[in-house]
């Protein structure tokens, strides 16, 4: 990935775990690389000459052995996962989320008595 583009982002969870991509969802290959030819390539503007300290996220984690066919099928094979597992997730969201709402409108009403 190109860390010096604009759309470059990268989190870093309490696991350790580091999630590199690009915003636009233009790196078919991410995190690992770029399009060579990217068309919305631009440069980051906010860090240039900047040294960057310790805090920097860890080096990227290594290719998948077999090229870019092997790659774009663990991508897809990970996208299926969470496809499948999404409408699922939404759901318990939505009901957890009513659930707190309905709590809280009762709790509203006791004190209003």
């Amino acid at each position: 990935m190109r860390e010096e583009c604009k759309h470059f982002q990268s989190r870093t969870y309490s696991s350790g775990e580091v999630a590199r991509f690009c915003l636009l969802d233009l790196a078919p290959e991410a995190p690992w690389r770029c399009p060579a030819d990217c068309k919305a390539f631009e440069p980051r503007l906010a860090d240039v000459g900047w040294v960057h300290g310790s805090l920097v996220e860890p080096p990227l984690e290594e290719e998948p052995p077999g090229g870019a066919e092997d790659i774009a099928v663990i991508l897809e094979s990970a996208e299926s996962i969470v496809s499948a597992v999404a409408p699922e997730a939404v759901r318990e969201a939505r009901a957890e989320d009513a659930r707190r709402e309905e709590r809280a409108a009762r709790r509203w009403w006791r004190r209003k008595q």
